[in-house]
Formats: C-alpha cells, sequence, structure tokens
C-alpha cells in the first residue's frame, strides 16, 4: 500500500517562521520522520508528500528517502488546496487502495490492524480512523451505526444545543481512488468539511475506532502536552499491538447521580468531581470505558435511540471541560417478565449483563487490554463480581447504591473507596508504587 503524507501546514498558531508545521522536531527528529518510520514499520515505503508552504525544506531534508530505506516523491501545490485538493493532484496516479496522513499528527497506530479492516470492506470507498478526544468542539464529528459505516458528518463548528457522540475524524485514511470523482481540480477543499459530507450520500464509508494516540499538535498547548506524551513513552505504549490498562467505570451512580430507571434525559446529571476523574485517568497510561446494565430498554422505558441521546449528553458535557471516555458498552437484557409494554426479546438470560463478564470481555478483545492490569469501579457488588470474573482489581464506590446489594454476593472489592476521586488517585498512586518498585 502507497502512503500520501500531506504536509501543507503553516504552523500559524505554533509561531513557526523558517519551518513549515510538519517540520517541528520532536527528539531531534522531523514530526515527519516519526511518520515515515512508522509507516516503514509496516512495510509501507512507497511515500507522497504533499507540500506547499516552505516545501523546499521538506524537499531538503528527505530527498528521494534513500536515506530511510524508502521512496519519496514530493509534489508541491502552487496554491493552497487544503487536504482533499491537494490530494486531487495525485489522479492517474494513485491506481489503488491508499493510505493518507495528515503531517501535523502526532500517534503510533497499528497500521496492519487497519489494514485489515479495510480489507473487509471491499465494497466502500474506504476507512477512517476515528477516536474520542480532548476538544470535540473544535473537530470534525462523525455518527456510525451498529456497522462501522459512517452515517452523519458534523464539521466544525457544531450547533449549539445539541449532544454529539465524542467520535472525532483522527485524520488517518485509507481511501479507494474513486475518491477522486468526488474532487474537483484546483479547488480548495477539505475531507471533512467537504468530502465526507458528500460521499456519504452515495458511497459506504467505514470508521475503524481506536484507543491508540493520534493527537494534532496545532496548539502550543497541544503540541506542550504531545511533547510531554512522547518522552514518557505513552504515544508508543497505546499502540494496539501492546497490551493495554483500562479503568472499567459502572454508569449509574459512579459517572451520573442515580435515579431509578432512568429514561428522562433531563435527569442526567454528573456526579461532583467525575469531570476531574475521567480527565486523570485520560492522562494516564489507562483507557476509559463504561460498561453498563441498561435494563430499562427491556423494560420498555427506554429505547435504545433514547439512550444513545444519554450517553451523547455525557459525551457532550466532558468533551466541554476537556475528558472523554475511551469506550461504552451497555447491556440492553433482563431476565424477568411482567413489565407492561416490555420488549421480549430482550428478556433474556445474557453473558453482558453484570455480574457477567461478556462486555469486559467484548472490550478486551477488541482493545487488546490485559484483564490483571485493569480496575472495575462501581457502586454494587454486583460491578465487584463482573470485575472479578474477569480478574480485574476491583472497587467499590461509596456513591449511589454504594453497595446496597452486598447479600447477594459472597465477594469482597479489593478497595471500598467515597466516590470516583479517591478511587482514581488511589489506582494512580498504586501505579506510581508499581513504576518506582
Amino acid at each position: 500500500m502507497k502512503l500520501v503524507i500531506i504536509a501543507g501546514g503553516k504552523g500559524t498558531r505554533l509561531g513557526l517562521q523558517n519551518i513549515p508545521k510538519p517540520m517541528v522536531e520532536l527528539n531531534e527528529k522531523p514530526l515527519l520522520e516519526h511518520q515515515i518510520l512508522l509507516a516503514k514499520r509496516y512495510n509501507i515505503n512507497d511515500i507522497y508528500i504533499l507540500s506547499g508552504h516552505l516545501s523546499d525544506v521538506i524537499v531538503d531534508y528527505f530527498q528521494d528517502g534513500k536515506k530511510w530505506d524508502v521512496n519519496i516523491t514530493h509534489i508541491i501545490e502552487d496554491k493552497p488546496l487544503s487536504t482533499a485538493g491537494a490530494l486531487k493532484q495525485l489522479e492517474n496516479i494513485l491506481l489503488d487502495r491508499f493510505m493518507v496522513f495528515y503531517g501535523d499528527t502526532i500517534m503510533d497506530v497499528d497500521l496492519k490492524l487497519f489494514m485489515e479492516f479495510d480489507a473487509t470492506k471491499k465494497d466502500s470507498i474506504g476507512s477512517i480512523i476515528v477516536h474520542p478526544n480532548d476538544h470535540p468542539h473544535d473537530s470534525d464529528l462523525l455518527e456510525i451505526d451498529d456497522g462501522y459505516k459512517v452515517i452523519e458528518v458534523y464539521s466544525k463548528p457544531h450547533k449549539n444545543n445539541i449532544y454529539y457522540a465524542n467520535l472525532v475524524n483522527a485524520s488517518l485514511y485509507i481511501l479507494s481512488p474513486k475518491i477522486f470523482e468526488y474532487i474537483e481540480k484546483d479547488v480548495k477543499l477539505d475531507f471533512g468539511r467537504d468530502i465526507f459530507l458528500r460521499i456519504i450520500k452515495t458511497e459506504n464509508l467505514f470508521a475503524y475506532k481506536t484507543t491508540e494516540y493520534l493527537k494534532d499538535m496545532g496548539t502550543p498547548e497541544r503540541f506542550k502536552k504531545t511533547k510531554e506524551d512522547f518522552f514518557s513513552g505513552k504515544v508508543t505504549k497505546l499502540n494496539k499491538s501492546y497490551p493495554q490498562k483500562a479503568i472499567f467505570l459502572d454508569r449509574d451512580g459512579v459517572i451520573n447521580k442515580e435515579v431509578d430507571n432512568l429514561s428522562n434525559i433531563d435527569r442526567f446529571e454528573l456526579i461532583d468531581g467525575v469531570i476531574e476523574s475521567i480527565k486523570l485517568i485520560n492522562e494516564s497510561e489507562f483507557i476509559c470505558i463504561v460498561v453498563t446494565n441498561q435494563p430499562v430498554i427491556a423494560k420498555g422505558f427506554l429505547t435504545e435511540k433514547e439512550l444513545k441521546l444519554i450517553h451523547n449528553k455525557m459525551d457532550t458535557i466532558l468533551g466541554t471541560y476537556g475528558a472523554y471516555l475511551d469506550a461504552l458498552y451497555y447491556c440492553p437484557h433482563h431476565p424477568e417478565r411482567g413489565f407492561v409494554g416490555e420488549i421480549p426479546k430482550l428478556k433474556v438470560v445474557c453473558k453482558c449483563r453484570k455480574p457477567s463478564n461478556g462486555m469486559l470481555m467484548q472490550a478486551s478483545q477488541k482493545y487488546n487490554i490485559d484483564l490483571s492490569r485493569s480496575w472495575m469501579i462501581g457502586d454494587r457488588y454486583v460491578d465487584v463480581k463482573a470485575g472479578k470474573n474477569s480478574n480485574c482489581k476491583t472497587i467499590l464506590l461509596q456513591t449511589g447504591h454504594s453497595g446496597n446489594d452486598k447479600n447477594k454476593f459472597n465477594i469482597k472489592p479489593d478497595y471500598i473507596c467515597k466516590n470516583l476521586e479517591k478511587a482514581i488517585a488511589l489506582i494512580l498512586s498504586e501505579e506510581l508504587k508499581n513504576d518506582n518498585y
């Protein structure tokens, strides 16, 4: 597979004058060089670099790529064409599916898994990597269906008073040459704002969700944070080829205030301190995953569409303050019958409803999680049991139900904490002890 790196960024917000943004150095190497070395790791050796602003700096440094044992072709635009407009220059050159990087992204992604995902989507115009981030308000957001097909694109800026899922276009794509049919020549066009909005009306575009590290460094604050993550090793450690550590959170009574059979979005309210706690998880080397029983669906009190809106509200509130959930799993089932309006097909004994560990196992398989190095936090012993069933360490919170189902389970949590803040502080202190051991 061939790679295109779109490297036209000026770096105005970073105050750059003599070099283009993709040539900012990390550990004495330009960011572009780190990207080329990442591609080479996965046997992607034919690379096109699309540049414009101060392109001579890029051309002089990389030349034909022989120094890195890759083949580099430089394409220089005469005028700013933005991401899609620049790519149009390669029409009739790229005849097979190809990969696209943005040159201002610090990342470490298992590209083999991404290519394998795309290989199952041969009837599509492409696959794009998506993830949550800490600034969804100024990112292009997507909506996908259960088959990972992109069904809506919400370009920035977003409308006020609407709750969006924190699912961000991470600016790493595999595309079919058919994409060129949707890009006008010599016109400034952006993938997120222009092209993806067009193609989802007539083409299949799929989303590959990952918890791996992909962050743009377009502002001084983001560049400072990404440098810290790079030198701490976090960027590399989050590559899915390495086993991951997760903190699993129950939802009701842990993240939001406990409301019996919550079905009214207006009654969804975060517990004090939760935003700060989740931000601490985001800043650590743990990924943050919600696993929640939602029997209100089986009981007929709430539809899955209405549940999605509640979760969008949660994402939006967290994202407003720079926090995010890496993934969320819910069980819609309930084994007991007899509710007016219940959904018969969901009134079953399943493997996902806690204390069963189906949701944790599903997350573990998808994100390569080492459950023995992970934690389960909940406000009931049913959560503790699910954690124990998964070989996780467990914490019971004194919020929400505060363990009022103790008599149902002959089990003890590893720790009992007053609230989520105390629990995360404990976990991170334990990790620090282990690192210093």
